[in-house]
């Protein structure tokens, strides 16, 4: 006999995806979202914003690392954030490759 799915479980397992692929989005467009310095510039603000409103409004435990994302919208912390959602490795090849697109122009 099969495995019964919840409709909740497919519906979170859609939106940790979609927060994924923000955040993969965020992590190789470097140039576009991040200042030289490794700080979210407001084009990267605003993604953010996009990814996490929504994220602590479906999981509230999440509420203060949005918090510091928000106060101190470093690549570090990006990174901590993005590890809820994806690999390490994963985040860390995306931000290499974001990065090396970015010195390539």
């Amino acid at each position: 006999m099969g495995h019964l799915v919840r409709k909740e479980d497919i519906d979170d397992a859609r939106f940790r995806e979609w927060v994924r692929s923000l955040i993969a989005k965020m992590l190789l467009g470097f140039g576009k979202y991040f200042s030289k310095d490794c700080v979210l510039n407001s084009d990267g603000r605003k993604l953010l914003e996009e990814i996490l409103k929504p994220t602590v409004r479906r999981y509230p435990y999440l509420k203060e690392i949005a918090r510091k994302v928000r106060r101190e919208p470093t690549l570090e912390n990006v990174l901590k954030l993005a590890s809820i959602f994806m690999n390490g490795d994963e985040a860390r090849e995306l931000i290499r490759e974001g990065i090396r697109e970015f010195t390539l122009r």
